[in-house]
């Protein structure tokens, strides 16, 4: 699809109509990836860059609060202080201003829309645990499946925990192990425990069914959207 440079605000050539034209074709190619239900890459590329609008407009906004005024003239007498802007808007400035103020709705509605689609095709997503989930669960398979679709997606998935000084959050890594056709013998215990069988490497994994009710891309809907479902999951379980 038609990409956006990361810095197509600042960089380049800094004209209203020309930025326009760049955002405009951009956004068409983003609302076109909607209609196809695919998310991913797409939403994430469209959140960072309304996001990086929003700094560059707050980081000007910082500026006129911060730095806005210089003394000119000072009256030892009346102990009066006259102060003038030490920035002023130029050409350039006001370019940018422009640009800014045409494009932050444009993003906000297009981030709403992605956002309706993802939390529609988060409710179609039914997640659950398959037998006894053990102590150690940030390691294990995850299932993922389409109704009416008689396939089983199997995945390895490992999260992994960061800290700083300030928060603690969770990243997940998935690798697609195999397919399974389903059928009224291969349920999901049973392939929990032929894996069991057949991999040595997790004694005791966690498992996990991720059930979509409706058909979706999976590589740009439905495996991003249950990843962040079970570490959403998982994250409930260890508080």
């Amino acid at each position: 699809m038609n990409t956006l440079p990361v810095n197509w605000l600042t960089e380049g050539l800094i004209d209203f109509e020309y930025k326009k034209y760049v955002l405009l074709a951009y956004l068409q190619a983003v609302k076109a990836e909607f209609g196809k239900q695919h998310l991913y890459p797409v939403f994430s590329d469209l959140l960072m860059h309304y996001r990086h609008l929003l700094q560059v407009k707050a980081h000007k906004q910082l500026v006129y609060e911060q730095f806005p005024q210089r003394i000119s003239r000072a009256d030892f007498e009346k102990l009066e202080l006259v102060y003038e802007k030490i920035v002023e808007d130029d050409e350039t400035m006001q370019q940018l201003a422009e640009i800014i103020q045409f494009a932050a709705p444009l993003f906000n509605e297009m981030v709403a829309e992605g956002k309706e689609l993802y939390d529609f095709v988060e409710r179609q997503l039914e997640l659950r645990p398959v037998g006894i989930t053990p102590i150690y669960y940030n390691e294990g398979y995850l299932f993922l499946e389409m109704l009416p679709g008689k396939e089983t997606q199997v995945y390895v998935y490992r999260i992994t925990v960061f800290e700083n000084a300030y928060e603690k959050y969770r990243g997940i890594n998935t690798r697609h192990l195999l397919t399974v056709r389903r059928g009224l013998v291969q349920t999901h215990e049973n392939l929990k425990v032929q894996l069991l069988r057949e991999r040595q490497e997790l004694p005791n994994p966690a498992t996990f069914v991720a059930i979509s009710k409706i058909p979706v891309p999976l590589e740009q809907a439905l495996l991003p959207i249950a990843k962040r479902s079970l570490v959403k999951y998982v994250t409930r379980l260890a508080a």
